[in-house]
């Protein structure tokens, strides 16, 4: 359990036991004063608390100020915040017109140098001693404005320095965090919330983990801001967001959130309202007080499944979805296969009537009466599959208790929350079994069929699996939710994109609005579809651009040929 400090960020306290924020970030040209105040009072009216908008420039820094003073004019007063990338000069400015200022300390100060791989110690400390004196103004600025900082990190785009000493991985998003966090709090300044984002759910969660727990054991536990950057749109989009942001809600980590979407941003709200209910209530007498729901509270690590910051697929059998109705099961991806009986594991049970085809039905009941019977069950029976329906905490008791005893049967998780519509269905399930798979935990999930036609949810389980990378079963999409600095239609040429290549399993293609961030932040991508200005489009194949300024009409069929190209090509089935 990860406990913050309180921070005042406008009119709005954040952090300790206040209420979890909801925020998203405009998508329109901040120059344009009456498409970014509309869009602004759409996700407020949305229930969006913090809203955020793009500073490239000191035109855009400057234009803040007009903004808020539209929406001030309109009776609006949620805190706004600048997001700032590359230009200390426009965060200065934007300082002093918006209550809340994020810079990325990937890009703020540091530049990368063609070839560096290597710092003597030395060198190392004259670079942070640079990054200080480089944070120092907005660091005065805001203690004077009463402004507070987001330092955000990115993991496509952590500096050559810290990728130098501590890799692309959850640990340098962590330092390059802290070095900025240390430099704030030497100065005096503690009006601060921080983020690790990345695309891979996996890497986000550890590094958000890790981040909490050096925080607590430095005393600068600062508020932190949840979220799985370019997580794209539809329902990968939001089962990733999800399972990333409520694995860490259900560790008491997290303050803030933002669901990104690559779609309009007051989407994103009524997704993080459905994440946040599950850790807060409303009083009888009105007010909103933080608690995770039971059967989510993940509250020790038994050590089980891959390791605690384990960042990349599980190695353990491969993944499988199964459709439960009634008492028969169904293997989604095996449709010859006949419905198998689901075994209560009671007292009554008899193991040498059990088919090894069968599934063992293991409750809540039936664990917490008898775990060490189900486990001699299991030990005669090592064929027969495991169906565990129960909460979060009941699952990983069941699951040390097997791996404890080396029982090699297969794990299936479902949970046993009756849910109603497909909206609490793609929640419920992102949450639990969805913190458990992040964890490496089970070889499949079980999901209740009859809320959705049986192919749409057979299709959301794969997704969960993909999103958690337990199993890559389809292309992987990676997608900016746009902003101010995206040039071109980006919800459209993620929808054209998708037509054309979703079915290259395996294959992972980012979508990305401009070329700020985006040849960065993609990240792991094999491939890269980038806006590079009006109606543009760059190509590239890794992180190497390959093709520039293709014509957005002729770059759908262009990213194709990259494609065949470099022999990833096939046709659709």
């Amino acid at each position: 359990m990860y406990t913050s400090k309180i921070v005042t960020i406008g009119n709005l306290q954040l952090g300790g036991n206040f209420p979890l924020r909801l925020q998203s970030m405009t998508s329109t040209r901040t120059l344009d004063t009456g498409a970014t105040v509309d869009q602004a009072i759409r996700m407020i009216r949305a229930g969006c608390e913090l809203v955020r908008i793009t500073a490239p420039g000191l035109k855009e820094a400057a234009h803040l100020k007009e903004i808020r003073s539209a929406l001030r004019k309109q009776g609006y007063d949620v805190p706004l915040i600048a997001d700032i990338h590359f230009n200390p000069a426009a965060a200065e400015m934007a300082a002093r017109l918006v209550e809340k200022v994020r810079i990325n300390p990937g890009n703020y100060t540091d530049n990368r140098t063609a070839g560096r791989i290597e710092y003597t110690e030395a060198e190392y400390q004259a670079e942070l001693d640079k990054t200080a004196a480089k944070l120092l103004p907005l660091l005065r600025v805001c203690k004077e404005y009463g402004t507070a900082i987001r330092i955000g990190t990115n993991h496509g785009s952590l500096s050559q320095r810290i990728v130098s000493r501590y890799g692309d991985t959850p640990e340098g998003m962590v330092q390059s965090a802290l070095e900025f966090t240390r430099i704030c709090h030497q100065w005096g300044f503690h009006n601060l919330v921080l983020s690790m984002k990345s695309s891979n759910v996996r890497v986000m969660v550890a590094a958000y983990r890790l981040l909490a727990e050096q925080l607590s054991l430095e005393g600068l536990n600062y508020p932190l801001h949840l979220g799985v950057t370019e997580a794209g749109d539809g329902e990968d989009g939001r089962l990733k967001s999800v399972a990333g942001i409520g694995a860490l809600l259900a560790r008491g980590i997290g303050d803030t959130i933002r669901v990104s979407l690559t779609e309009e941003p007051e989407n994103e709200i009524p997704v993080a309202r459905a994440i946040v209910e599950r850790f807060q209530f409303t009083s009888a007498g009105g007010q909103t007080i933080r608690q995770i729901r039971p059967d989510l509270l993940v509250d020790s690590e038994p050590g089980i499944g891959t390791t605690r910051h384990d960042t990349g697929t599980t190695n353990r059998k491969p993944a499988a979805v199964y459709l439960k109705k009634g008492t028969q099961i169904y293997r989604a991806d095996h449709p010859e296969q006949k419905p198998v009986y689901a075994g209560e594991a009671s007292p009554e049970i008899n193991p040498a009537l059990c088919s090894p085809a069968a599934f063992l039905l293991v409750t809540e009941q039936a664990f917490a009466a008898d775990p060490e019977r189900i486990n001699r069950i299991l030990a005669e029976l090592p064929g027969i599959m495991v169906l565990a329906e129960g909460g979060a905490p009941m699952l990983r008791r069941l699951a040390a208790s097997m791996q404890q005893d080396g029982l090699p049967n297969p794990l299936i998780l479902k949970s046993s929350l009756p849910v109603a519509g497909k909206e609490a269905l793609l929640t419920e399930t992102g949450l639990n079994p969805g913190n458990l798979l992040i964890d490496g935990i089970g070889n499949g999930i079980c999901i209740e069929a009859g809320i959705l036609p049986d192919q749409e949810a057979v299709d959301n389980g794969f997704r969960l699996l993909q999103a958690t990378r337990m199993r890559i079963s389809r292309t992987e999409f990676i997608a900016c939710p746009s902003c101010g600095r995206t040039l071109f239609n980006i919800q459209e040429a993620l929808k054209t994109v998708k037509a054309l290549t979703a079915h290259l399993s395996g294959l992972k293609i980012a979508v990305m609005g401009c070329i700020v961030n985006g040849p960065g932040e993609m990240a792991d991508a094999d491939y890269g579809y980038i806006g590079a200005g009006n109606g543009k489009v760059n190509l590239y194949k890794g992180k190497e651009p390959v093709s520039k300024g293709i014509p957005e009409t002729e770059a759908p069929q262009a990213l194709i040929a990259l494609i065949k190209e470099n022999g990833d090509w096939k046709e659709p089935e």
